[in-house]
């Protein structure tokens, strides 16, 4: 978590915004939960133990954690903004149940060489990638 707090704090000082008590704790909170969080789930979360902190100072400084490439936007198809964690975390793409609204973390290798194989057939320089596949869960498509 060490790793993740100064590469945030150098995120805010490139954008030239102060370290506050309050930024740290919300990175604090994200950082300790694998989940998807949305701001919403977030702004609860540090509430209970820090009712001072306003739900926009979480949205910012959720959008400065994104900055600074420690979360990544993820949509389930329920129109909520979630992040994950991004750094250090391996790459993974979503299945995601349109009734439940369950979603599975996945990765195949095949799926990873065929999307380097487009781009390059396409002479495109690829930087990052997301793949969500809706449908229904096993116990939603009966």
């Amino acid at each position: 978590m060490q790793k993740e707090i100064e590469l945030f704090k150098d995120g805010l000082k490139k954008e030239k915004l102060k370290i506050t008590s309050q930024r740290l704790k919300i990175l604090e909170a994200f950082l300790k939960t694998e989940r998807h969080m949305s701001c919403d789930d977030l702004y609860r979360a540090i509430r209970r133990g820090n009712p001072e902190i306003g739900y926009a100072t979480v949205y910012r400084t959720l959008k400065l954690i994104q900055k600074a490439g420690l979360a990544r936007e993820v949509d389930l198809g329920d129109r909520v903004s979630r992040l994950e964690h991004e750094y250090g975390h391996k790459h993974h793409d979503h299945l995601i149940c349109l009734k439940c609204g369950r979603f599975f973390e996945v990765f195949d290798p095949e799926i990873e060489q065929l999307q380097e194989r487009l781009a390059l057939k396409y002479k495109f320089n690829a930087v990052k990638h997301k793949m969500d596949i809706f449908g229904y869960c096993r116990k939603c498509k009966s």
